[in-house]
């Protein structure tokens, strides 16, 4: 079937009238399975009129209320996780249980912003001085655009929406044009669950679309998670319109190996974490930095476990890794994969010989293995955004941390050891955001917050979390004094007495 996507504005479905259209494909199979619209700046205009006509009204909605409405949103993905999965790989082309495991992430936030009455208690103190009290509350933005990647179509707007929502804010969202159909289903979710209209809205579009959300005088914040590249483009666009901004970037996540590690446990975390999801994931591991004498036992284990990647289409329960995104970025990582050739690296796994019968026409790449990595090389250096994994081989642990501190990524990093005093050392010197201890995917749980370090992340506004409750939250702090009597006038600087 060839499905017509629309924008979902105002509590409905509004169909494009721009004429601009973009194609959906199925992954596992190339062929193009939809298409969706991208809105131009009337259809922006008028969705975000009313979404700032709907913010009055939800904002003045108690807490409590709004959060029961996220407490019926969230029985709703859990009755309907199958399905929303479903969307995912068929769009995207992960395999269905890394789908379905990514809903549950998004879940995670949904459960947090539950408990938004708690979280959005102020500060009091009274008698700051005599007669004279204070206190400080957190108020609504207005309206809020969030900005989402391909990647993971679910969980990134999970991310982003529910706090923004519980906070009392409205919100566009703008999700990848690559797979948009998991937004819409979500947007129905949220009104099936009670969201008055235009609370939420979904806009499809390219990057025209998101300027022009971006440059609107009554959008107040931005949320965005993407490459590195865009990140900084959507932060330097809305900070100086004077707009908060959470933008977050790419990754080259580094996965240190002390000599000391138990070579089965790293081996099997290395496979998760490199080639789950196509390498398609922000926090996948890109780089394992091999100390001392390890590099070989490390490379001799990968490599028979590589090459017996089960790859397939997401559906298939037998896949281990799907397709990537699109045949755009196939060739992409493709390229990469020759780059590494060329420039001296020992390409150990190629995966560009994966060719599957049936689906000759699908954007596969096999799990590919590089040695004898080194920091000169493109393939270290950029964001391949694919399943290659890069061995690179240290001395020691000090020069290991300083190949890690020294890449211009600090998204997450991990170090495998039974060494209590490395990985201490590790975690506090170590210059990454998020940072795992035999744990190679650290991405937080949703009452911490998720965020990178130099550039993969520009401004320092975290997601999620308490971070994300005070990114869509003002903070506003009230002196009160109930006077009896005249007082007669003070110009001097108010004191505390």
């Amino acid at each position: 079937m060839f499905k017509k996507i629309t924008h979902f504005v105002n509590g409905k479905e509004m169909p494009g009238k721009s004429g601009r259209l973009g194609k959906v494909y199925n992954p596992a199979t190339g062929e193009a399975t939809g298409q969706v619209p991208f809105a131009n700046q009337k259809e922006v205009n008028f969705t975000i009129e009313i979404a700032e006509n709907a913010f009055s009204e939800w904002a003045q909605t108690p807490p409590l209320q709004r959060a029961r409405v996220l407490f019926r949103f969230r029985e709703l993905i859990e009755k309907q996780l199958d399905d929303i999965a479903k969307i995912i790989t068929s769009e995207h082309g992960k395999i269905f249980s890394d789908a379905k495991g990514s809903v549950l992430r998004g879940l995670e936030v949904v459960e947090f912003a539950c408990g938004i009455p708690q979280l959005l208690k102020g500060d009091f103190t009274e008698n700051i001085s005599k007669g004279i009290d204070s206190y400080s509350i957190r108020q609504p933005l207005g309206v809020c655009v969030g900005i989402s990647p391909f990647n993971f179509p679910a969980m990134v707007p999970l991310w982003m929406f529910p706090i923004a929502l519980a906070c009392g804010n409205s919100f566009i969202l703008k999700p990848s044009e690559k797979d948009p159909s998991t937004a819409s289903m979500l947007a129905e979710l949220l009104k099936e669950a009670g969201l008055p209209a235009g609370v939420f809205n979904v806009l499809h579009g390219d990057k025209r679309t998101v300027d022009t959300l971006i440059q609107h005088p009554e959008v107040q914040a931005v949320s965005f998670v993407g490459s590195t590249p865009v990140a900084e483009h959507v932060y330097a666009k809305a900070s100086v319109l004077g707009k908060r901004a959470q933008a977050l970037g790419g990754a080259k996540n580094h996965l240190v190996i002390m000599p000391d590690a138990p070579i089965d446990n790293v081996t099997s975390s290395l496979m998760g974490a490199a080639y789950g999801s196509a390498g398609e994931r922000c926090m996948a591991v890109s780089v394992a930095v091999a100390v001392g004498d390890v590099g070989d036992k490390l490379v001799k284990a990968l490599k028979p476990l590589v090459k017996k990647l089960k790859i397939g289409p997401g559906k298939d329960p037998n896949s281990e890794m799907g397709p990537l995104i699109t045949a755009e970025h196939r060739d992409r990582v493709q390229n990469y994969i020759e780059v590494g050739v060329q420039e001296g690296a020992e390409l150990v796994v190629d995966g560009r010989e994966v060719l599957l019968q049936g689906y000759e026409s699908g954007f596969f790449v096999g799990g590919s293995l590089f040695d004898r990595v080194n920091p000169e090389m493109r393939i270290y250096k950029e964001e391949i955004f694919g399943p290659v994994l890069s061995v690179v081989r240290m001395p020691d642990f000090d020069s290991a941390l300083k190949l890690v501190n020294d890449h211009q990524f600090g998204n997450g990093a991990a170090i495998f050891t039974r060494d209590g005093d490395a990985a201490r050392e590790f975690g506090e010197g170590v210059a990454s955001g998020m940072v795992g201890v035999n744990v190679a995917i650290p991405v937080p749980t949703a009452f911490h917050s998720f965020g990178g370090w130099k550039k993969s992340i520009f401004g320092n506004n975290y997601m999620y979390g308490m971070e994300g409750v005070r990114f869509f939250t003002r903070l506003k702090t009230l002196t009160s004094r109930w006077p009896k009597g005249v007082r007669e006038p003070n110009f001097a600087m108010p004191t505390i007495r």
